[in-house]
């Protein structure tokens, strides 16, 4: 290591597995930015379901061992490669992807990955807005291609992407359904877009959710657990109705013959697919949301970086997700 080297801490994984694989670290290089990159204190880091999965190595990225975890970030430009004009030493901003890993004191981004955090967000909230937002922005105008006026339902309407699908669809016009199942997760569900909220752990909430929507049905389904739940939201769906598959956690049984009669479709969504430019669009249009103000992160769970082996267990096995989960570095 060369003499001088600036030293950080940040969580390493030597080798795919389960929370236990997380290993904090306190001599870690400091990255240093090159051409069109931007070196960020990072203040909170957020943690996403994809974070496990990659982890764990069942993902289809597989970055080379060892790596740091971690996507959205939001903290202070520390440095600036030659090429950025964009940003300087001292600008509050978040990202959708890093370089290096934002479970660290210090990550590395591309500049176009990065963009301004607004002085009425603070870093936690600027935390939870690279995958939550982008990826419900994406399922809705892109996947889904919603209309004002459609319906949409949410399933798991009071988790980070949850909460960013209903802040999204009822700022476009959309007639807002979601499912939580606690009374504090309804609560924020409605606080946040809703128009109505259904308990998914109530054995006839499918009913209900039937009785509320009519014969017509619903218009577009944005489902994150369709191991749970495919075979249901199919029966739900009015004609022409589209799922949008955000996650799923292994594989289901469905009749495919509940799409023919319908003309319905299932389609899945992956953030990283977006190119670059689909990323400056969906950016221009949540930047507005922060402006006018309908883009408002709703924070969750709370760790300090040392706890992020706890935190990988708890975003997968505590029930009830309520606001986006995060990593503290300040």
């Amino acid at each position: 290591m060369a003499t001088g080297q600036k030293l950080m801490r940040a969580i390493r994984v030597f080798e795919f597995g389960g929370p236990e694989v997380l290993k904090l670290q306190s001599d870690v290089a400091v990255p240093i930015p090159k051409d069109h990159q931007v070196l960020i204190k990072v203040q909170a880091c957020g943690v996403n379901p994809v974070d496990t999965y990659i982890r764990s190595g069942t993902h289809n990225i597989k970055p080379p061992l060892p790596y740091t975890p971690g996507f959205d970030v939001a903290g202070i430009i520390e440095a600036v490669g030659e090429s950025v004009s964009a940003f300087k030493k001292g600008d509050r901003v978040f990202t959708t992807r890093t370089i290096s890993g934002g479970y660290a004191e210090y990550a590395l981004a591309a500049d176009h990955t990065v963009y301004t955090l607004p002085e009425k967000l603070d870093f936690k909230q600027g935390a939870a807005i690279g995958i939550p937002y982008f990826t419900a922005y994406r399922a809705l105008l892109h996947s889904a291609c919603v209309k004002p006026g459609e319906s949409v339902l949410v399933h798991g309407a009071s988790g980070g992407v949850g909460i960013a699908t209903c802040q999204i669809a009822r700022a476009y016009g959309l007639l807002v359904l979601g499912t939580a199942s606690t009374e504090e997760g309804q609560k924020i569900v409605l606080q946040n877009g809703a128009h109505k909220v259904f308990n998914h752990k109530e054995a006839n909430y499918i009913d209900k959710i039937k009785k509320s929507v009519g014969e017509k049905g619903v218009d577009v389904i944005i489902e994150m657990l369709a191991n749970v739940n495919l075979s249901n939201d199919l029966n739900l769906l009015s004609h022409g109705g589209r799922v949008i598959v955000v996650g799923s956690r292994g594989p289901i049984e469905i009749n495919p013959r509940d799409t023919m009669t319908k003309e319905s479709s299932i389609k899945g969504v992956t953030l990283f697919s977006s190119t670059k430019e689909e990323f400056q669009q969906f950016a221009a249009a949540l930047q507005a949301g922060m402006e006018i103000g309908w883009l408002k992160p709703v924070i969750g769970p709370q760790y300090l970086l040392e706890k992020a082996t706890q935190a990988h267990e708890n975003i997968i096995h505590s029930s009830g997700a309520i606001g986006k989960m995060i990593l503290l570095l300040e």
